[in-house]
């Protein structure tokens, strides 16, 4: 009996040291987690800067707990050489048909034979179309680091990206104007007619698919003819929102295509008339203001589209009538030429499409989105001699 009791309390202690053992693994390894989790948080820090004072005797002093200041510090973009070494081989034994040389191809490279890589063509262009750094700037840029890229090559490998973002331009352009609500505009952009070298105006189009917040910009030669925009917009089928320019005035006949007004652009027409006829144009001002706080009043309230397209009819629609009766009693008694009856003029002759916002919630009291879209080119205005493609924005515009 002692000599099993002996090998009871013998098995006991082994039991409880390894439990001692396993408790003290388990600290350690936590411990280990906590100290991991602290040196990746001063990973972060990548120059730690240590002051001390001066002058002080070391026996005569007692640290307490530091001040600590933090200064964020920029550290500027590096280019580096990927290098590709390919190992080639010759076959000592050949069957038949083989090449006695064999050579590994070439991982998949943005632009053949160019010595750009995909991540260098990227900043290039995110800095020329988003933070609106033409290539010449880029190029001193890259000289201040050391590296010399000629205007030309740049040039090359501008046009070579641009027809790289084809496909992601045409499904773009597809899913806009597979909506059913687009926003029409146009604006200008200064090219260089390569025969001529000189520069020129010439005219983008931008369509914008309202309910996706999608863009993307047609350039047709430089056109914004009948002829271009009935081409472009021949297929679609929805609610066409545009200024008053004439060469719109075509979808009025088209079944399926409601064309919408701006009322931003009708009360442009009234504010430059202030200074000629400040009793009317002030009157016109606040019956297209009241519109205007009806809208106000729905996005306060975030109304849902059939809930705003009440309160539209409730409250707009009136106001829409009896403004309409009002510009067609003054009209007889202005000026036709002058800003106040160029102003009764313009709004009358498309006061059919300003109206007809009312009838959907889902529709813009104005084009202002649209307008909104087109701003990036205003503030980048570019030029591009290279057969003649402009490129603007965060969208792609390629010649039909």
């Amino acid at each position: 009996m002692t000599g099993q009791d002996d090998k009871n309390k013998l098995l006991e202690m082994l039991l409880e040291k390894c439990d001692t053992l396993y408790q003290e693994n388990a600290r350690l390894k936590a411990r280990e987690k906590e100290i991991e989790k602290e040196s990746k948080q001063t990973e972060s820090y990548k120059n730690k800067e240590h002051i001390y004072p001066e002058g002080i005797d070391n026996e005569n002093r007692m640290e307490l707990s530091p001040e600590i200041s933090e200064i964020l510090e920029h550290e500027p973009a590096k280019c580096y050489v990927r290098r590709i070494i390919r190992h080639v081989y010759a076959l000592k034994q050949l069957s038949e048909g083989e090449s006695k040389i064999l050579t590994p191809l070439l991982p998949g490279l943005p632009i053949p034979k160019s010595y750009a890589g995909a991540s260098l063509l990227a900043e290039m262009m995110v800095n020329k179309y988003v933070n609106y750094l033409p290539f010449y700037r880029q190029i001193q840029m890259f000289k201040q680091s050391g590296i010399t890229l000629p205007p030309s090559t740049v040039n090359d490998w501008f046009k070579d990206t641009a027809d790289l973002l084809r496909p992601l331009y045409y499904r773009l352009k597809e899913l806009v104007l597979n909506s059913d609500y687009i926003q029409v505009d146009e604006s200008t952009i200064p090219i260089v007619r390569e025969e001529k070298h000189k520069t020129v105006k010439v005219y983008i189009r931008m369509v914008r698919s309202v309910m996706q917040d999608l863009v993307f910009f047609h350039y047709d030669h430089g056109s914004r003819s009948q002829k271009t925009a009935l081409e472009l917009l021949k297929d679609f089928k929805g609610a066409l929102q545009t200024d008053g320019y004439e060469v719109y005035a075509m979808y009025e006949n088209k079944k399926g295509v409601p064309p919408l007004g701006c009322w931003a652009h009708a009360r442009r027409y009234f504010e430059s008339a202030l200074r000629e006829d400040k009793a009317r144009a002030e009157y016109a001002l606040a019956q297209i203001g009241m519109l205007y706080d009806v809208e106000r009043r729905a996005d306060e309230e975030k109304l849902p589209y059939e809930e705003r397209a009440d309160l539209r009819e409730r409250l707009s629609y009136p106001i829409m009538v009896a403004f309409e009766k009002w510009i067609v009693a003054e009209y007889g008694k202005v000026l036709p030429k002058g800003p106040i009856g160029k102003a009764l003029k313009y709004t009358y002759g498309i006061y059919h499409k300003l109206t007809r916002f009312h009838l959907d919630g889902r529709y813009r009291i104005d084009n202002n989105l649209a307008e909104n879209a087109i701003w990036p080119i205003a503030v980048g205005r570019l030029c591009c001699a290279a057969h003649n493609l402009p490129y603007v924005g965060n969208a792609v515009m390629l010649a039909s």
